[in-house]
């Protein structure tokens, strides 16, 4: 009942004129950007985040999680109409999306992604109302050492959770924590990896590394493939005209679709909650699954339940990122860490409190994305008869479009050249990683994290005078080392295992 007092009163927050302004604006953009190939949520939110400085922290975070949320939507427009996913999450979404449009159902593929969406959204906005504020009251129970171990236990996860190559995905975390402990050690001030200069001891400034590392990563990718990328748009791209009607979804199609809907929309709230997964697991977790049950189509073949399984998996875990976002300061993916970086920027300490310091805020925000859910539904089914138009944008503009934004943004964030410096570095690294196969989200996750868990585990043995045993004095502790020990041994029973089978099969 106390939730239920909550979400009124934050929709009071959220049905503020300037608020709903700015809902809709998140809504709409988030659109357009997962749309546009290989910019998504996580370019988006890192792009406009200089943008909501000078906003109130509540109608800035509304604007950024709608925009979050609304991208999981476009991600999908132009893997089914072009088979490239708008962002990573829509990866399983084509597995079936294109050959359902190549089919001469584009129309039915896009509704059936909306509306999937829309109810797995549902379910997952419907599950953080419930347990969000409950989340904080464990949080609580984390002191320094718990904090520690759970910190521990997300940079695992990320290391091989994303990424096919588990030691890619370590070897990229390190690199993610040796730049997060570039400038001024923040308990003692000491300076450290400086080199001798100035600027590096304020250490490498989070939005322009951001930008960086996605947006201009991404221009640069733009430019060595553009031929190849104007010839697939020449070949793949479909003169059909879409129309809301032809576009509706008949009984049959829609009793389909519920089933995977709803079970990826539960199951992919809670994959969202888990650190360093969100919503690319989320609907690669739903469609492994949906896989397992019956389909009228076979998967990859233009399955409406594949394109449900997953459209309904990362909405859903979007929406269940924030749950660890809000109440216990830890990121699920690269978009929620930059979204943890906007709080910070804000003034705002994500944690167990921030529900009784800042109510307005955190019930608002979640009121909020109710709004925004109903505003991108409405506005994902306005806008089918104009997708092809969308994403028909030659790439020669999209380059200096995206470069200038990347420049302004950067800039504005350190009002010198040394953002902008940092910006095009990053860039040409990240770029340089993901042409290697190594992918930036741990990176970026680990660049957020490692801060938070040196500070507290530095703190923990300050408290306990150096010793070791603060981590294994309560058995909340000795069952997050548990699973911490878990994490980092699953890999390396795995490979052994895998290495015995083998010389099993090469015996026999």
């Amino acid at each position: 009942m106390g939730n239920f007092a909550s979400l009124l009163a934050g929709f009071q927050v959220a049905l503020a004129p300037e608020n709903i302004g700015v809902c809709l604006l998140g809504a709409i953009l988030g659109l357009v950007v997962g749309a546009m190939p290989g910019i998504g949520s996580l370019a988006g939110c890192a792009l406009l985040l200089p943008l909501t400085y000078k906003f109130n922290p509540t109608t800035a975070i509304i604007m950024l999680g709608a925009l979050y949320y609304a991208n999981m939507y476009g991600g999908s427009f132009s893997a089914i109409l072009l088979n490239i996913p708008g962002d990573s999450p829509a990866i399983t979404t084509a597995l079936d999306g294109y050959p359902m449009a190549r089919k001469g159902r584009p129309g039915q593929a896009l509704m059936t992604a909306n509306l999937a969406s829309f109810i797995g959204g549902t379910i997952g906005i419907l599950i953080l109302t419930l347990t969000a504020s409950g989340l904080a009251t464990v949080g609580l129970m984390f002191g320094y050492a718990e904090m520690t171990i759970i910190l521990l236990i997300a940079m695992t996860s990320i290391s091989w959770l994303i990424g096919e190559n588990p030691i890619k995905g370590i070897v990229i975390t390190m690199l993610g924590i040796l730049v997060a402990s570039i400038g001024m050690d923040t308990l003692s001030g000491a300076p450290r990896y400086e080199f001798g200069n100035m600027y590096l001891l304020g250490g490498i400034p989070f939005t322009p590394f951001i930008i960086g590392c996605v947006g201009f990563a991404q221009v640069i990718k733009l430019i060595n493939e553009r031929e190849a990328d104007e010839k697939k748009r020449a070949s793949d791209d479909s003169k059909q005209k879409l129309s809301i009607k032809d576009s509706m979804l008949k009984g049959h199609d829609f009793k389909r679709m519920l089933p995977p809907t709803l079970r990826s929309g539960v199951m992919g709230t809670f994959v969202g909650v888990l650190p360093g997964s969100g919503a690319t697991t989320g609907s690669m977790v739903g469609y492994a699954i949906q896989k397992k049950f019956k389909s009228e189509e076979p998967m990859g073949t233009g399955a409406i339940e594949g394109i449900a399984a997953s459209e309904a998996a990362n909405n859903a875990a979007a929406a269940g990122a924030f749950a660890p976002l809000l109440a216990l300061g830890i990121p699920g993916s690269g978009t929620g860490a930059v979204l943890l970086g906007g709080l910070m920027m804000w003034g705002l300490n994500p944690g167990p409190l921030l529900f009784d310091t800042n109510p307005d805020f955190c019930w608002g925000l979640i009121s909020s994305m109710y709004v925004a859910n109903i505003f991108t539904l409405l506005v994902a089914i306005l806008v089918i008869p104009f997708l092809i138009k969308i994403l028909s944008v030659p790439v020669k503009y999209m380059i200096p479009i995206i470069t200038c934004v990347c420049i302004v943004g950067a800039y504005s964030t350190s009002n010198s050249m040394y953002g902008v410096i940092v910006m095009f570095v990053s860039g040409i690294v990240g770029y340089l990683l993901d042409k290697n196969g190594f992918p930036t989200a741990p990176m970026l996750l680990a660049f957020v994290l490692a801060p938070m868990l040196e500070q507290n585990m530095r703190k923990a043995f300050i408290a306990s005078q150096g010793g070791l045993g603060i981590f294994v004095d309560s058995p909340l502790k000795l069952v997050l080392l548990a699973v911490f020990l878990v994490l980092i041994l699953t890999p390396t029973v795995k490979a052994v295992r895998k290495k015995l089978g083998a010389k099993e099969k090469t015996k026999v």
